[in-house]
């Protein structure tokens, strides 16, 4: 007998929901905590910064640590709503949410940059990325990419099962326009190439995973290329960003922030100076004004200077967990678009991983892009939470193979073939 998957598509009995794999949660939960602690030890220095550059007492010692513990709140409730939303109501939604993100980018577009309308929008340097109102703020590009992920899961998938993968009229032209168009939004409008490079890492995963042509793969990373260093070539502070990385020599920059290299010689000096265990909490030094973004972008470097080399270990290997048991979730699951949905939560958090880090380290230019669950900020965490929790939900529908001599006795003793109970408890091995 078969029954029905959450997507509408028949699946075999291998395929019936059982335990959710815990894991997702445990290290997520694990990250989130780790975050709020470095928040809670480095939050009376930022404060105390900001307090003096702008000649107030707005920022308390805990200000920073509370508003981490609401965004915290906040990502682990999008991380339940999305865990026990049904899988059909994303696929059936997939182009509304998708939707949605596009007019939020529109309407960003509309009212920070023509409008210039200031009581609704931040605007930083000639970019306009934020809904600020109030106390609330939102990043229109984070939903979009929760938009690309659920839609082009979908629209990937039905290609799959259609076999049109590898046709340009039905599948890769249309792919390309939804792509080119949330790119815009965001590498062009929002001038936020990170985020953007974070949004095709989720591209790039679901087409490798879905088996697409290499030789369509192959045209299409020749034409990203391009577009990638037009994007490049046309931005003054990304050519900056690129000649500040190739020109700067060691130690030739740690005078004043507006000294080239000084961003990336700082948090150097931050990991280094950690040693084998750190200098402790609370005693972090480039904390104090010396290392830019110190809770959002370079906090993996604080967190270098805080818990030393044993403790970035540590980080790094809950990150490698969580990304080990997407890529196992991703390669059991039979069903097109929960495997491509996966594969893309995957990209998602392994581009911000690898371009964070790797930029702190000096292995490539500074990008902008946030430390996952670590960094400062609600948005960004809130819908990455969201991604898991989609994640998790998957992995209640991996397959299974049935030891002939279980399903034997199961038959035996229930009169029919079919399931234990204690079958819809097993684990993803």
């Amino acid at each position: 007998m078969r029954r029905r998957s959450q997507t509408g598509v028949a699946m075999p009995r291998q395929r019936r929901a059982h335990r959710p794999d815990y894991r997702l949660v445990l290290y997520t939960g694990l990250l989130m905590m780790i975050g709020l602690v470095i928040m809670y030890a480095i939050g009376p220095q930022r404060a105390h910064v900001l307090n003096m550059a702008h000649n107030t007492d707005f920022y308390t010692n805990t200000y920073f640590v509370i508003r981490q513990t609401i965004s915290l709140l906040v990502a682990l409730a999008a991380l339940v709503a999305l865990a026990v939303t049904p899988l059909a109501v994303l696929h059936k939604y997939a182009g509304k949410i998708l939707l949605a993100g596009l007019v939020a980018c529109a309407l960003l577009m509309i009212f920070g940059n023509w409008l210039g309308v200031e009581a609704i929008t931040r605007c930083t340097n000639g970019a306009c990325r934020w809904f600020d109102v109030g106390p609330v703020s939102f990043q229109p590009a984070e939903l979009l990419k929760f938009g690309v992920l659920i839609y082009l899961a979908r629209f990937i998938g039905n290609a799959m099962t259609n076999k049109s993968l590898n046709d340009w009229r039905e599948t890769i032209w249309p792919m390309l326009a939804i792509v080119g168009l949330a790119t815009f939004f965001i590498a062009v409008v929002q001038k936020d190439m990170g985020t953007s490079l974070s949004m095709l890492s989720i591209v790039v995963a679901i087409l490798l995973v879905s088996g697409m042509s290499w030789r369509i793969l192959g045209r299409l990373a020749i034409g990203l290329a391009g577009v990638g260093l037009v994007l490049i070539i046309s931005a003054p502070h990304r050519m900056e960003r690129i000649m500040t990385f190739f020109n700067t020599h060691e130690g030739d920059s740690l005078q004043t922030q507006k000294d080239s290299g000084y961003h990336i010689e700082q948090a150097k000096l931050a990991i280094g100076s950690g040693g084998l265990f750190g200098l402790g909490i609370g005693n972090s030094v480039q904390a104090t004004g010396y290392l830019p973004e110190a809770i959002n972008d370079s906090v993996f470097a604080i967190m270098g200077e805080t818990f030393g080399f044993v403790g970035l270990v540590i980080i790094l290997g809950l990150f490698a967990a969580l990304l080990m048991r997407l890529l196992k979730i991703s390669s059991l699951l039979s069903d097109p678009w929960l495997q491509l949905l996966v594969a893309g939560v995957f990209g998602w958090l392994a581009s911000h991983i690898v371009l964070n880090i790797a930029s702190m380290v000096g292995i490539i230019p500074l990008t902008g892009i946030t430390l996952p669950l670590l960094s400062f900020g609600g948005t960004s965490m809130a819908f990455i939470a969201a991604a898991i929790g989609v994640a998790f939900q998957a992995s209640r529908y991996t397959n299974f193979a049935v030891n002939e001599r279980e399903e034997h006795a199961h038959t035996g003793r229930r009169g029919r073939v079919g399931w234990s109970r204690d079958t819809s408890r097993r684990r993803i091995s």
